[in-house]
């Protein structure tokens, strides 16, 4: 007999913001039955159910993943519905519906290498708390060799597609051209399904075999050059994708310009008249100033931390939201859209986003929505391979003596208005620049946020704080 905690312990796999994130090699059969095992011993003290949902992205390591996590199942007297390659929010939809546990491979966006698995409650996401359990408990199972095979069940993207169809009339986006960049994601199958049906014109673009690792919070220059490129040659009044697993939208308007994901929750957020939000604390401070909202609660990143706020935020408010400065939006209540109730989905969405800012737009374009918000602008990208021990240190160093650290990164003022340590180190200038060092939880990389008055100004920060950061011998000249 195996104990799960010993398995999981000795895989090296760990919890992330995302779910448990690792190496493809390290998600063995048995590790994803200890996960399963885990998991299932943990949400049995607390519900019934005979049933388990699971669904999977487009990785060529998912399927035999989400197999073994069903042998577990199967181990354990439980049925495993699988609902295939769908959105992790339609499995999470589904799986709430009928008041079951769910579990989701996926690595989200980070490369096919590694994967991942996200676990959901009957009543949404876990916790923090619920992934240290996970990690501890010491549940008994027999290794196997066999894994089934798995039939697909349509009910979560039937489920997902009628969630937003039935909010609006079929003429909804008539007349409106929006071309979805298909590449990998979970959701390439449902997207086209559910904005045609609202009266758009779909054009479908750039469909992948090959696992692409679309990363939301730093878009690449190839897929910014296409998304102009196709906003021009197909006319578009917007571009719609995703990451990986369709929870993170990446949403671009009328001249092939990405939105950034959290300009994209606020648009989102005032449609929908909510009067609290969670928010990470990496997000546009646009956001506190445009006086959209009556409270904004501002958290560590990663969506645990956002919903952990909403029982709080619900004590004293009717509708409750949340977003990623990536994307993905959270929400925390039912809300009222003109006759009809959308109901709570606390895990991260791509589609809702996405639909209100093109509801929204029906009589102008999204630029000039954007262009109605306080001038704000936010820019993000990473160091990839960067060991979190070096991060870390460079973190440490940087509380202990922030000017120290904004002298090695070539600052020649260093005018501090304020420090925040909630999430990695997020530095205010005098000047109000921001400069904001992460390392992330799901690879080894090392993230720098900037926030200014003009774009072309928060990427400078970005490029060359990142630049210096990069060059080898940093850490131990600021260690000096």
């Amino acid at each position: 007999m195996l104990l799960s905690s010993d398995v999981i312990r000795n895989s090296g796999i760990a919890f992330g913001t995302s779910g448990a994130r690792g190496l493809v090699t390290q998600f063995t059969n048995e590790v994803c039955a200890a996960f399963t095992h885990s998991f299932v011993a943990t949400q049995r003290q607390d519900f019934t159910f005979n049933h388990v949902a699971i669904a999977i992205d487009n990785r060529p390591s998912s399927f035999r993943m989400a197999m073994a996590c069903a042998k577990a199942l199967e181990h354990l007297g439980i049925e495993a519905i699988y609902y295939g390659v769908v959105p992790t929010p339609a499995l999470a939809y589904a799986a709430m519906q009928d008041k079951i546990p769910s579990i989701m491979v996926t690595g989200s966006h980070i490369p096919f290498d590694r994967n991942g698995l996200k676990f959901y409650r009957p009543d949404g996401e876990i916790s923090k708390s619920d992934e240290q359990e996970i990690l501890c408990t010491r549940a008994k199972f027999s290794p196997f060799e066999d894994i089934p095979n798995l039939a697909v069940n349509p009910d979560a993207a039937r489920l997902y597609i009628q969630r937003y169809t039935s909010l609006f009339n079929a003429a909804l986006l008539t007349g409106k051209r929006i071309g979805i960049y298909e590449h990998s994601s979970a959701g390439r199958d449902l997207y086209s399904k559910i904005f045609s049906a609202l009266g758009a014109e779909v054009i479908a673009l750039e469909r992948s075999d090959e696992f692409v690792p679309i990363d939301t919070e730093a878009v690449s220059d190839e897929d910014i050059a296409k998304a102009r490129n196709w906003s021009k040659q197909y006319a578009l009044d917007a571009i719609f994708s995703t990451d990986g697993d369709g929870d993170r939208p990446l949403v671009a308007d009328e001249s092939g310009t990405w939105l950034r994901g959290d300009i994209l929750g606020l648009l989102c957020a005032n449609a929908l008249h909510i009067e609290a939000l969670a928010i990470p604390v990496n997000s546009n401070t646009v956001i506190d100033s445009s006086a959209y909202f009556s409270h904004v609660k501002r958290t560590r990143i990663g969506s645990p931390y956002v919903i952990a706020e909403f029982s709080t935020l619900a004590e004293n408010y009717e509708t409750i939201a949340g977003f990623e400065a990536n994307g993905g939006f959270l929400l925390g209540s039912d809300v009222r859209i003109k006759q009809h109730t959308l109901k709570a989905l606390p895990t991260r969405d791509a589609v809702l986003p996405a639909l209100m800012l093109f509801a929204e737009a029906r009589h102008k374009t999204i630029s000039a929505l954007v262009d109605s918000l306080p001038k704000r602008v936010t820019y993000s990208d990473r160091i990839k391979n960067f060991p979190t021990e070096r991060s870390q240190i460079i973190l440490t160093l940087g509380q202990e003596d922030p000017n120290r650290l904004l002298d090695a990164l070539g600052f020649e003022e260093q005018l501090i208005q304020s420090l925040d340590c909630t999430d990695g180190l997020r530095i205010t200038l005098k000047d109000n620049r921001i400069i904001h060092l992460r390392p992330s939880g799901n690879a080894p990389e090392l993230r720098c946020y900037a926030e200014a008055d003009r774009v072309e100004i928060a990427k400078e920060l970005v490029h060359s704080c990142l630049s210096k950061i990069a060059v080898n011998g940093f850490v131990e000249l600021l260690s000096k």
